[in-house]
């Protein structure tokens, strides 16, 4: 059997992953006390799935009891550009890396549907694979097959890859000897937990989602509690400043997969531009992108919310025309955005 996972293993590279690990499916025994404390707390905010599958996120093997191994397999996705230089740019938005070209789900996917039919092809097992698209908890599957090792920041990072990485995982019937887990090395180190800009840690290893930029842009429905607004900055999809700061990005591989690399036109996207979007022109600019998931609505109240952050008094006019959206989200957004636009033109000097 070691014969096969060796070349599982460089399978797996072939097809462009960089990295692949196994465990067992049941080797994340702390994961139930962790992941009830934090379904407790509250932590979740509207993301009520968690809860509703809470037994198969705690318990991976529940998922498919007959599953003897579980291949991790990490791909690189390392920025080209700086991904917080924009912050500063008030007139354009900030995109996470990972939404700024293809989305990862389908790339993912398809390597990993091609590494599963080899696996098949040799063994004639049976497997299932998963990225990020059912109750698989694939940071803690991640650290026991020694991948890398859940930060502070909660994401998994890595001595190899730093922390701009995908997972996948592919489980199987077949009995494949598990890799050792990986151990903690951030240490005394705490450069994620300071540059969260709402303080989404309340502990160094725990997230309070309902405070994340990236929770509360992507998955949060509704408007956005107002005292949270201004710190969201001009970030319209997702955060990236605790990943972006680890210091073991030193140790980071340039994403293989040029499909990864940000497109010129997300890059620094002007967001007067964005904020004009109507449902058919945000199908058709994000048709292949995460960004497309969330719906128009969500994202112009976003791009509403980087406007009232902008300070710029140009972008007064674009919140106003949005002030009467037909949804309220985005209304609210842009009535937030001209009270403090308008703040800012009522002040400047005239002559």
């Amino acid at each position: 059997m070691d014969d096969i996972k060796q070349r599982l293993v460089a399978q797996a590279i072939e097809e462009g992953f960089d990295m692949a690990r196994v465990c067992r499916p049941w080797d994340v025994g702390h994961v139930p006390p962790r992941l009830e404390a934090f379904l407790e707390k509250g932590y979740h905010g509207q993301m009520q799935w968690l809860e509703a599958r809470r037994a198969w996120r705690s318990d991976p093997s529940a998922l498919w009891p007959e599953a003897r191994s579980v291949l991790m397999l990490a791909e690189s996705y390392t920025p080209q550009q700086d991904p917080m230089a924009t912050l500063p740019h008030g007139d354009v938005g900030t995109v996470s890396v990972y939404a700024r070209n293809k989305d990862y789900h389908d790339l993912v996917k398809k390597r990993l549907k091609r590494v599963a039919r080899w696996l098949v092809a040799e063994t004639g097992c049976a497997v299932k694979v998963f990225v990020d698209t059912a109750p698989v908890p694939e940071k803690p599957l991640g650290q026991a097959a020694g991948i890398g090792w859940q930060g502070k920041h909660t994401n998994l990072l890595s001595r190899e890859l730093g922390n701009w990485f995908f997972l996948g995982s592919v489980f199987t019937t077949l009995d494949l000897a598990p890799d050792p887990a990986e151990s903690d090395h951030c240490g005394s180190c705490r450069a994620c937990l300071d540059a969260c800009p709402t303080d989404a840690f309340p502990a160094p290893y725990q997230l309070d989602a309902r405070r994340c930029i990236s929770y509360l842009t992507i998955e949060h429905k509704g408007p956005v509690d107002e005292a949270l607004r201004p710190l969201l900055g001009n970030r319209i999809y997702g955060c990236d400043d605790c990943l972006a700061v680890c210091p073991w990005n030193k140790f980071a591989r340039a994403a293989q997969e040029t499909r990864y690399h940000a497109r010129d036109d997300l890059v620094a996207p002007p967001l007067a531009e964005l904020a004009g979007l109507d449902d058919a022109a945000f199908r058709a600019k994000f048709s292949g992108s995460p960004i497309k998931r969330i719906g128009r609505d969500r994202f112009v109240r976003n791009v509403l919310y980087a406007i009232g952050n902008s300070g710029d008094a140009s972008l007064l006019s674009v919140a106003q025309g949005l002030c009467e959206d037909p949804d309220p989200a985005v209304a609210d957004a842009a009535r937030w955005a001209t009270r403090r636009l308008g703040a800012i033109a009522e002040d400047a000097p005239r002559g």
